[in-house]
């Protein structure tokens, strides 16, 4: 296969949007599957929810990779999840994959998991087409679709189909292209019809076309000169405008269909064939390991030096699967590459073809595959080439988890298992951590979201037998400095024997708001006040003490230290005496800083019957909530809102109660913000009194 042949394609949308749907489909009609399963059929799920939970709750939890074939081109294509809860799985496909089909549903539009992955896509700049799907549905508005792609994603949004009926007549779609209705026969629509477009379409369809070819001319000098013209403008012209234009990001074509009731997928593979890049359009590079390091690009040659990163790994009965995409150069089975993290030479004893579940072992791979590997010890990121410390690639941007929860096993058996499924969940998903709390020496394990923590209990039960007993969720709040204060901090111990010396002056100060990292350590020394070799030492002192803040024990964060004067004594000063210095000093400084509890805020969607919708944001409001914006799509009402983590829990039955059942929502993390006084006392004391138990606990 050709590597201009390849595309490595992601398939993303907000929760319920079709997704799983339409890989189901693009399965069965590139011919890799012969019977389509439905996500909630009476049959065994869909082929890409290869999990027993998937199947059961008729959600995606994680990505799952396939290769099928479309008119002569291979596709890695690779299904991700809806909920803002498996987020990091969305994040790390989008960083291998080339391009990207952006699922909307044509009666909820844009919704709040759609400016997420939308994020992601611009984080790594995926160019994408957009699929507006369950045109069947009642309510369903492609125009109100397309508007709100154009505003609320910033993005050119090109419609390149026309609707042929309505909800339930909804029949086919006019190609404005070629201006060709297409119509889908056979059982499960895998025969392409193509006819002349409806006579009462025919007006509609060229007004479209016009304003396609508009839209697209400023895109193309030659397209608009033959617009001006009044000249006939060729398909050619038009698929390679539209070809370029995807590619550098300025465009996004939007097409039209139903996947369930088999509509329109084909003219979308089409288009992902036509429009979405190969590896060789997308030019990669890498970091050298040099100090400082250069940027060199990658090339798709099989015969240069390999480049991969690994980017995904599973836990297998036969062993971990590491799930690579090879940038540059070529990979043999049970050859040797490099690490180029830990510098360890691995050898990759298994090659693999993923399909979902199944596995299909090949010899070898080339630039641009994606391919699973067996017998490499690796962490999701991690770059791995032909030759030792030669390169890094940009690493995957994974987010904080925001709610925690302890957890305890009956006996020490139990506890055995529950390290390893712990172990293996934290290898698996960077999202995930699990930790010990030193003084109730409970487990605590932290996630993304209630649903998140809830699907790795329901593993851990499953897959490895243990029974746990659960705490109550808690929210992980953070300390931020409110104003900047200066410090000239002494420490000095002297015990007999050599003392411990260091002295450091400097400041703390707060953060602006837009800075997209937690803490920035900066030094001004000058004449060798305090040695070079101690700075560090400053700085991991500093770390150390952001750990746990002195308000109620939560990590600081948005913390700017500044080192710029101090001393140092011949005998007495060490690394240690350095570091503790630090600790010491950051916690006396921090008080005066005016510090406040910041709390995780959640952006909330609530779609309710317009009769609740009074009700529903009134209790929203009670929630420490703020109403974003409301919107009425017919009978229903679309509540936007921002409304704090802690305020969030149990809500999906309170709202069911309230509506009822009629109410859905989805949420996503947003942003910290300042905890109002009264609330930030009630917190405090909270942690005091859990102090004080632990206390007369361990008394007795």
């Amino acid at each position: 296969m050709n590597v201009d042949q390849v595309r490595n394609l992601g398939i993303s949308a907000h929760i319920d949007s079709g997704k799983t749907t339409l890989s189901e489909r693009i399965l069965y009609y590139a011919g890799r599957i012969h019977r389509i399963q439905e996500v909630r059929g009476d049959g065994g799920g869909a082929t890409m929810d290869h999990m027993e939970l998937e199947r059961e709750r008729g959600i995606t939890i994680t990505s799952a990779a396939t290769s099928v074939e479309w008119q002569g081109h291979a596709i890695n294509l690779i299904d991700t999840p809806g909920h803002v809860d498996f987020t990091v799985e969305v994040e790390r496909s989008l960083r291998v994959l080339d391009g990207a089909v952006l699922v909307l549903c044509a009666v909820g539009g844009v919704q709040a998991q759609s400016l997420t992955v939308d994020r992601q896509m611009k984080r790594y700049h995926v160019p994408r087409v957009a699929f507006i799907n369950k045109m069947d549905r009642t309510g369903a508005d492609p125009e109100r679709v397309i508007r709100q792609v154009r505003e609320k994603l910033s993005c050119d949004a090109i419609l390149m189909q026309l609707p042929i009926g309505a909800e339930e007549q909804f029949e086919g779609v006019v190609d404005l292209v070629s201006m060709q209705a297409l119509y889908f026969d056979g059982a499960h629509g895998e025969t392409v019809r193509r006819e002349a477009v409806p006579a009462d379409l025919i007006p509609q369809a060229t007004d479209a076309r016009q304003h396609m070819l508009e839209a697209l001319s400023m895109y193309s000098d030659q397209l608009m000169e033959l617009l001006l013209a009044e000249e006939e403008v060729p398909e050619a012209l038009v698929h390679q405008v539209l070809r370029d234009a995807v590619q550098s990001l300025d465009c996004t074509p939007v097409f039209l269909g139903s996947a369930f009731r088999n509509k329109g997928v084909q003219p979308l593979l089409d288009a992902v064939i036509r429009y979405l890049p190969s590896p060789i359009d997308r030019a990669k590079t890498a970091m050298t390991l040099d100090d400082p390091p250069e940027t060199i690009r990658l090339e798709v040659d099989p015969q240069a030096t390999f480049v991969g990163m690994a980017f995904k790994l599973v836990d297998d009965p036969y062993g971990q699967l590491t799930f690579m995409r090879l940038y540059q150069g070529s990979i043999q089975k049970g050859q040797q590459y490099y690490n180029q993290r830990t510098g360890a030479k691995q050898r990759f004893s298994r090659i693999l073809r993923m399909h979902a579940d199944k596995r299909e072992e090949v010899d070898g791979a080339a630039a641009g595959d994606i391919v699973a590997v067996m017998g490499v010890d690796a962490a999701s990121g991690d770059t791995y080439a032909g030759r030792q410390n030669y390169c890094t690639l940009e690493s995957i941007h994974v987010p904080l988890p925001v709610i925690k929860m302890a957890i305890q096993t009956s006996s020490s058996e139990a506890g055995d298992k529950l390290g390893k499924a712990l172990g293996r969940f934290r290898k698996e998903d960077p999202t995930f951590s699990a930790s010990t709390d030193e003084e109730t020496g409970e487990t605590l394990i932290a996630g993304m979201g209630e649903l998140h923590l809830e699907i790795y209990l329901e593993r851990i039960r499953r897959e490895y037998g243990v029974q746990v007993a659960v705490g109550a969720p808690k929210v992980s709040y953070r300390e931020a400095p409110t104003q900047r204060v200066d410090f000239d901090y002494r420490h000095k111990k002297q015990t007999g024997g050599s003392g411990q010396f260091a002295h450091i002056v400097g400041y703390l100060e707060p953060l602006p708001d837009d800075e997209e990292e937690n803490y920035i350590f900066e030094e001004t020394i000058v004449g060798g006040r305090i040695p070079k070799q101690y700075i560090p030492s400053v700085n991991k002192g500093f770390r150390a003490a952001m750990v746990k803040g002195p308000i109620a024990e939560f990590p600081v964060v948005n913390i700017k230290a500044g080192l710029t004067d101090g001393s140092y004594h011949e005998v007495d000063s060490s690394d240690l005496a350095f570091q503790l210095c630090a600790q010491n000093c950051f916690r006396q400084t921090f008080l005066k800083t005016r510090p406040v509890l910041l709390e995780p805020v959640m952006k909330m969607e609530v779609e309710v019957p317009t009769v609740y919708q009074g009700p529903v944001a009134g209790e929203l409001t009670s929630r420490r909530g703020i109403i974003l914006g409301t919107e009425m799509q017919g009978e229903t009402a679309l509540i936007e809102a921002e409304v704090p983590l802690a305020e969030t829990f149990g809500y999906s039955t309170d709202l069911r109660s309230m509506t009822q059942g009629q109410g859905t929502f989805s949420m996503e993390f947003a942003r910290y913000r300042r905890v109002p006084a009264d609330v930030q006392e009630a917190i405090k004391a909270e942690k005091k009194a859990e102090k004080e138990a632990r206390q007369l606990v361990g008394a007795r």
